[in-house]
């Protein structure tokens, strides 16, 4: 699928928080059967750091956030996070680890304020660009090649250019055996010149072992390459 240019990052984080609430409440003051799990786990290759986000919400994925008093707690593989909070994300526990020490099974661990414990399993694997992309590129089919995912998996991809009327790609895209194509008529979307490409490894799931509310957790990893494209 061929698109315009999609929004920043940046802007699609001030539109997510536009529609979610950064007020802060007690978890003390509300009915722990209440409590909606925001789990946020996102990181890239440039970075090198994966940051582990959590919220718990009153009353749905919209509510006010809320701090974690004893006996409540939260436990990333058994060691407690500390809480945190700003004006645009309210109150949040959070970790940033390496990459490299964060890749495999991970446990989140929450006791509610009526000490039951919510125990959230997952795992992760970094994607990883197998294909060396040179600095020059010409205009027919390119097909890259990655590890880190399933047989059968999926990857988002972008190309964008320095051209403000130009059209840029971005898709969904089914990676079977590790392999993803990007066509040369697909490259008509795009300017001669330098090009920005990013690929991005999604997943978002509903919490297994949630209050009745429920909640999501999201892991997102991205790496990113530049080359010039040329007839």
């Amino acid at each position: 699928m061929i698109i315009k240019k999609p929004l920043s990052l940046l802007s699609f984080a001030v539109l997510l928080t536009a529609c979610t609430s950064n007020e802060i409440g007690n978890g003390k003051d509300v009915n722990p059967g209440s409590v909606y799990f925001d789990y946020r786990i996102w990181g890239d290759e440039e970075g090198g750091d994966m940051t582990v986000k959590l919220q718990y919400r009153f009353a749905g994925p919209n509510g006010t956030t809320l701090v974690l008093e004893e006996p409540g707690k939260v436990e990333l593989d058994g060691v407690e996070i500390g809480v945190d909070s700003s004006k645009m994300n309210g109150a949040y526990y959070e970790v940033i680890k390496p990459v490299k020490d964060f890749t495999g099974h991970h446990t989140i661990v929450l006791t509610a304020m009526d000490k039951k414990e919510y125990k959230e399993e997952f795992s992760f694997q970094p994607i990883v660009l197998k294909t060396k992309v040179p600095p020059v590129i010409s205009r027919t089919d390119l097909v890259f090649e990655l590890s880190g995912i399933a047989p059968k998996d999926y990857i988002r991809v972008m190309m964008t250019d320095t051209a403000s009327f130009s059209e840029g790609i971005m898709r969904l895209d089914t990676v079977i055996n590790g392999r993803i194509t990007i066509t040369k008529k697909e490259l008509e979307a795009l300017t001669n010149g330098p090009i920005q490409f990013e690929l991005y490894k999604e997943d978002e799931k509903r919490i297994k072992n949630g209050t009745k509310q429920g909640g999501k957790i999201s892991i997102s990893y991205g790496i990113k390459r530049e080359f010039e494209l040329t007839d």
